[in-house]
């Protein structure tokens, strides 16, 4: 009797633990909390970084601007959890990183301009991202054997891609010495296309599907799959997918899902602070370069980057889209990561939609315009994933916010696969979860 009642007090504390964690006022503590690390982890990459610089007679500008920007984060204090919210609070982490950077910037551009244009860029973008949440109507759903079959063709195909792409390459080393052999990576058009929309939405989904099917055993099959992607594509965003996966999904298992959103970039965020303030040394700082640095702020760096750029060198016009450049006069010939790459030599910079759609593309005065678009882009998914848990679109979704911050729009849509995720989501039989509310319930 004893371990009977144990056992039933576990789930009520960690129901209590859910709830408290998505109240207003805790979302408020953990957003503040979070505004306050990113900006402490900025000042200690200004320390590791020569191009993100910090001046501390500065700083009270910096505070100013970070703090009324600040006012944005309401928006994931009010709104409901959607794929949009989940997407959204990393985007506003990248543009909270830029306004401060914006204030120490080595460059010459129009700070506050830029400033502004990115301000609000993130609010137009996150008004239909957070707040367009309709449900689509769907016209198709999947029978529970052709999602069964669904399943099993996503675990050959994937199995069967690595294989393919493992006769071009097939390293085992070590992160240091990844950027001695990714230049040498050329795989066919295929290949490159399947590598991505697998390991970035594919592979997630079929976990997410599996877990909520119970089958935890057959869930684990995707995420060692996905770790199989890394010695192929040298990737770090490939070897540390899988456990950002497994980290969402124990978030996800003990916070309400808009804390569990937040707490997925400031817990790792947090620990980087912490230990490159108290433990220096090199396995510190290997970690504080992963996630502090490459994770957190070089996207926000970026945008730093490209205003400078695009500052004094032709708009793109959208011309670096791959379908469109053949119909359309383009002053770039290579990807503009490239381009970064030749002018800067820090290193082949992807960038974010309000890096790429907005700057590169429209400029300041346009790229909140563009912000919107994409936006409303993202609304469409809020639509097609209404319905689902959120536990489920966490973890079938959980690489697309990382996936957004580092690469243009439309290449997380196609190349990515997100697009492909929007129209899963539509099909997905809603009563598959409803089979499991009513189990659990008697």
């Amino acid at each position: 009797m004893m371990h009977s009642s144990e056992s039933k007090r576990a789930p009520d504390i960690m129901e209590r633990i859910r709830l408290a964690s998505g109240s207003r006022f805790s979302l408020y503590v953990l957003v503040c909390l979070h505004i306050v690390i990113c900006c402490t982890s900025l000042v200690q990459v200004a320390h590791w970084q020569s191009y993100m610089l910090y001046d501390a007679a500065r700083a009270n500008y910096a505070i100013a601007a970070v703090g009324a920007f600040s006012t944005v984060s309401l928006f994931f204090i009010f709104a409901r959890f959607s794929f949009g919210y989940f997407v959204g609070f990393s985007l506003f982490t990248m543009v909270l990183g830029f306004i401060w950077l914006n204030n120490f910037s080595k460059f010459n551009y129009d700070h506050r301009l830029a400033g502004l244009s990115a301000a609000a860029s993130a609010v137009l973008f996150l008004l239909p991202a957070l707040l367009v949440r309709a449900p689509a109507k769907q016209m198709y759903v999947l029978s529970p054997r052709a999602l069964e079959y669904l399943l099993m063709f996503i675990l050959v195909l994937a199995l069967g891609t690595i294989v393919a792409a493992s006769f071009y390459n097939f390293r085992l080393v070590s992160i240091r010495q990844i950027y001695d052999f990714r230049n040498e990576l050329n795989f066919p058009a295929p290949v490159r296309y399947l590598t991505g929309i697998l390991s970035t939405v594919l592979l997630p989904f079929a976990c997410a599907c599996y877990l909520a099917l119970n089958r935890r055993w057959w869930a684990a099959v995707p995420l060692l799959l996905m770790l199989l992607f890394y010695p192929i594509t040298l990737s770090k965003f490939a070897l540390f997918s899988t456990a950002w996966v497994v980290m969402l999904l124990v978030l996800s298992r003990i916070f309400e899902p808009r804390a569990a959103t937040i707490l997925s970039i400031l817990l790792p965020m947090l620990l980087g602070v912490i230990l490159m303030a108290a433990y220096l040394n090199r396995y510190t700082q290997h970690y504080f370069g992963l996630v502090n640095i490459r994770m957190m702020a070089t996207p926000s760096s970026a945008m730093d980057i490209y205003n400078d750029f695009f500052s004094s060198h032709p708009l793109t016009w959208f011309c670096q889209i791959s379908f469109l450049k053949p119909l359309m006069s383009c002053p770039y010939q290579e990807q503009l990561s490239l381009v970064m790459e030749k002018t800067y030599q820090i290193g082949n910079i992807n960038a974010s939609m309000f890096a790429t759609e907005g700057i590169a593309s429209v400029g300041l005065y346009l790229a909140p315009l563009a912000a919107l678009a994409c936006g409303l882009v993202i609304a469409l998914g809020n639509r097609a994933s209404a319905g689902l848990p959120p536990g489920f679109v966490l973890i079938s979704a959980a690489l697309l916010p990382q996936t957004f911050l580092n690469v243009p729009f439309t290449t997380a849509l196609l190349t990515h696969g997100a697009g492909f995720l929007f129209l899963l989501w539509y099909i997905m039989p809603r009563t598959m979860f409803d089979r499991k509310i009513e189990a659990a319930a008697t």
